[in-house]
């Protein structure tokens, strides 16, 4: 009777300790997952563009499981996004316990222009957001006054937008840092020409820094301008290039750019919001490599 009550004690005991244990653990992942979306860290959703077109709802789902807290889209068409009526996505995303704060106009297209502003403004006010942003120049456009116009444009649409309650913003890669006959169109056309109050800046690091920049320097030059932050990171440093070479992109804080140096100034940029990005969807693990940029930003770079 002795040795069975022993045993059953040590039973006991090591149940209850296995038990703790799971406790233990939930406990630890419900804290960082607390701290991850206390930080309000965003999502790009580019960056799982592929998953997003096999699956809205389970997409989201996910993301919103890994802690992300904003959203920031790159998926609009005809009024509708991913699919969906501005409402209904609007409130797919808020039963998850997420914002939505941008949206991208288009994704490698013309983009938003004075002809269909006022649609997508529109579109973008009932979805509810705070900024639409202009994501990308086709190659056959990126010349000196060809830009000039789009400057010019985009002034008239950040006055659409300002009505409708959204801030415009344009979003850089690398080839608007190239020089060009002794112009360089971000600095001498972008940054001089556009409407500073009707036209944000929304930073894509790693672009910038690959097209040999010093973000912390923009910074003090054009202060308050940049209130959104594309954080992805890069293998490697070589010398400055102006194409769009995607292959050496890795998650946040897995590679060599300096966050914390940058975001040390970020009240001087006028950042509002940041939101991880990957334009090669980790590689073919989305997930893995979004899920890798929240932990290494909670842990390492915003605490």
């Amino acid at each position: 009777m002795v040795m069975e009550n022993f045993k059953s004690r040590r039973a006991f005991l090591k149940t209850s300790a296995t038990g703790m244990l799971g406790l233990m653990v939930l406990g630890n992942l419900g804290f960082k997952l607390s701290n991850r979306r206390n930080l309000c860290v965003g999502l790009q959703l580019y960056t799982i563009r592929d998953a997003m077109k096999a699956d809205v709802r389970g997409s989201l789902k996910k993301v919103s499981e890994l802690g992300y807290k904003n959203l920031e889209l790159a998926d609009y068409d005809n009024g509708k996004f991913y699919g969906f009526a501005p409402k209904e996505f609007k409130k797919m995303v808020k039963d998850l316990g997420m914002n939505i704060i941008s949206s991208h106009t288009k994704v490698e297209a013309a983009g938003i222009t004075v002809d269909n502003a006022k649609k997508m403004a529109d579109d973008h006010a009932e979805l509810g957001v705070k900024y639409c942003v202009q994501p990308w120049v086709n190659e056959e456009d990126r010349t000196i006054e060809k830009f000039k116009k789009m400057v010019g444009d985009w002034n008239e649409v950040g006055k659409i937008m300002k009505a409708a309650g959204i801030q415009f913003a344009y979003h850089n890669h690398n080839f608007e840092f190239k020089n060009m006959d002794g112009i360089v169109p971000y600095y001498d056309i972008f940054m001089t020409q556009l409407d500073a109050d009707l036209v944000k800046m929304e930073l894509d690091l790693y672009w910038a820094i690959k097209a040999g920049q010093d973000p912390v320097e923009m910074f003090k030059k054009y202060p308050g301008r940049f209130h959104l932050f594309h954080m992805k990171d890069m293998q490697t440093k070589k010398d400055p290039f102006y194409t769009i070479i995607k292959d050496d992109i890795t998650s946040v804080g897995a590679g060599l750019i300096d966050f914390k140096r940058i975001l040390a100034a970020k009240e001087t940029a006028g950042l509002k919001y940041m939101f991880v990005e990957d334009d090669n969807q980790g590689n073919g693990k989305p997930f893995e490599a979004i899920e890798l940029s929240i932990n290494n930003l909670v842990t390492k770079i915003l605490k």
